[in-house]
C-alpha cells in the first residue's frame, strides 16, 4: 500500500467535493452561531446548525458587501453555496454566496432567485433605460381606478401640466388575477399611444404588493415600446416592477411629478427666454449702429476736407515738436557747457593757488622736485596775487 501525505489526503477530498454536483449550488437551512466578520478583510466566518449538527460556513467580502441585512447569531437562515475542503486545515465547509433570514420563507427565496434570474438577461441594466419626454402630451396610467393612487396622480398632473391627456387604464392591483391584468393594461396604454406610462399603486403588504414581483410584470414593464414609470407602494418599498422599469418614483404622486413639467415653471421659463431675447435682439441692434457708426467715421476720414484738416494738424504738430526738441538740445548743451566749464575751472591751477599755495619756478621752468635746485640758485615765486624772488639757502630731500 502506497505511503501519501496529509497535503494529497487533503486534495483527494477536496476534488471529491468539488466534483459532486449535489453538493454545488445548495441551500442549507440552519441557525447562525459563532458569527465574526473580520473588518479588514470583510470576510465573514460562522456556523450553521441545527438540533444535532454544526457546518462550519464562510462568505467572503464580494458576497457579504451584497447582504441588505446584518447576519448576527440565532438568526435563523438559509444559505447559499457550495461545499468544499479548506485543505490547508483539512475541514469541509459551506462557501455562501448568499442568505436569506429564514422567516422570509420560500416565496423570498424565489423571488431572490427570480431577481437573479432577470438581472443576469439585463432586464434591470441601467444602459437599457430610456430618458422621459420632457412634455408628453398624452400619459398612461396603468392601476385601480377604484385606488386612492389614481386620483393622486390625476391631481398631481392636472395642478402641474393641465395640458397632457391622461389615459386612464382600470387593472386589478392585486391577487392571482393582477399580474395579468397589468400587462394588458401596459400593452392596452401602450396601443393608445402614450408617450409615458405610470404603473403602480398605494402602499401595502408584501402580499399585497407582490403582482408586482411577477416574473410577467417585470417583463412586461421592461418590453414596453414607450418609457415607463413605477411607483409601487410607499418610498421603502421596491419591487421588481421598480427594476425594470425606466425610472422609480416612490409614490405614485411622485411619479405624476417625474413624468410631466411644472406649468408654471414653464411659464417663468418663457419669459425669461422673451427677456433674453429682447436683450439679444437690443444688443444685436447695438453691435450694428456701431458698425454703420464705424463706417461713417471712415468714410468722413477719408474725404478731402478732412485729410486737408489732419495734414494741416500734422503739420502744426511737427513745428511743435521741432520748435520743442531745438529748444530741448539747446538746453541739454548749454547744461553739459556748464557742466564741463565747471569742472575746468575746479581743475585751475589758481584756484588751488588762491588758497594759499604757490608756484616755484626755475627760469621759465616749474620746479617739480627739490632735486631740481640747488643752494644759492634763485628761483621765482607765483602767488595768487603777484610774484617774488627769492634764493635757495638750503634743501631737504624729505
Amino acid at each position: 500500500m502506497p505511503v501519501i501525505t496529509v497535503t494529497q489526503v487533503n486534495k483527494y477530498i477536496a476534488s471529491k467535493l468539488k466534483s459532486d454536483r449535489i453538493l454545488q449550488g445548495i441551500m442549507v437551512k440552519g441557525e447562525i452561531s459563532n458569527f465574526v466578520c473580520h473588518y479588514k478583510s470583510g470576510h465573514c466566518y460562522f456556523s450553521l446548525k441545527d438540533k444535532e449538527s454544526t457546518l462550519k460556513a464562510v462568505m467572503f467580502a464580494s458576497a457579504a458587501a451584497r447582504l441588505k441585512f446584518q447576519p448576527e447569531d440565532g438568526m435563523a437562515v438559509v444559505a447559499s453555496g457550495s461545499i468544499s475542503a479548506y485543505e490547508r486545515d483539512g475541514v469541509y465547509q459551506l462557501y455562501v454566496n448568499d442568505i436569506i433570514p429564514e422567516g422570509a420563507g420560500k416565496e423570498s427565496v424565489a423571488l431572490e432567485q427570480l431577481k437573479k434570474k432577470l438581472a443576469a438577461e439585463g432586464i434591470f441594466a441601467q444602459e437599457h433605460k430610456r430618458s422621459l419626454p420632457y412634455m408628453p402630451k398624452k400619459i398612461g396610467v396603468v392601476t385601480s381606478l377604484s385606488g386612492a393612487a389614481v386620483q393622486d396622480i390625476i391631481n398631481v398632473l392636472s395642478r402641474r401640466y393641465p395640458l397632457c391627456e391622461i389615459y386612464a387604464v382600470d387593472a386589478l392591483v392585486q391577487g392571482e388575477a393582477a399580474p395579468m391584468s397589468i400587462c394588458q393594461g401596459i400593452l392596452k396604454a401602450e396601443s393608445a399611444e402614450c408617450d409615458v406610462i405610470i404603473v403602480g399603486r398605494g402602499g401595502g403588504s408584501s402580499e399585497d404588493l407582490s403582482a408586482y414581483n411577477t416574473e410577467a410584470v417585470a417583463r412586461a414593464v421592461y418590453g414596453c415600446k414607450v418609457p415607463v414609470i413605477s411607483a409601487v407602494g410607499h418610498e421603502v418599498d421596491f419591487s421588481l416592477a421598480d427594476l425594470a422599469a425606466d425610472m422609480r418614483a416612490p409614490t405614485p404622486s411622485a411619479a405624476a411629478e417625474l413624468a410631466v413639467p411644472d406649468i408654471s415653471q414653464l411659464a417663468d421659463t418663457v419669459t425669461a427666454m422673451e427677456r433674453r431675447c429682447e436683450k439679444a435682439v437690443s444688443a444685436a441692434f447695438e453691435r450694428k449702429l456701431a458698425v454703420y457708426n464705424s463706417i461713417s467715421a471712415r468714410l468722413a476720414a477719408q474725404s478731402p476736407e478732412n485729410r486737408l484738416k489732419l495734414m494741416g494738424e500734422k503739420l502744426s504738430n511737427l513745428e511743435k515738436r521741432a520748435e520743442t526738441a531745438a529748444l530741448r538740445n539747446i538746453d541739454r548743451h548749454t547744461a553739459a557747457l556748464a557742466e564741463k566749464a565747471a569742472r575746468l575751472d575746479s581743475l585751475s591751477p589758481l584756484k588751488v593757488m588762491a588758497r594759499g599755495y604757490s608756484l616755484v619756478y626755475s627760469g621759465d621752468e616749474l620746479v617739480r622736485n627739490s632735486a631740481d635746485l640747488s643752494a644759492g640758485q634763485e628761483v621765482t615765486l607765483r602767488f595768487d596775487k603777484g610774484r617774488a624772488t627769492a634764493e635757495i639757502i638750503e634743501i631737504n630731500g624729505e
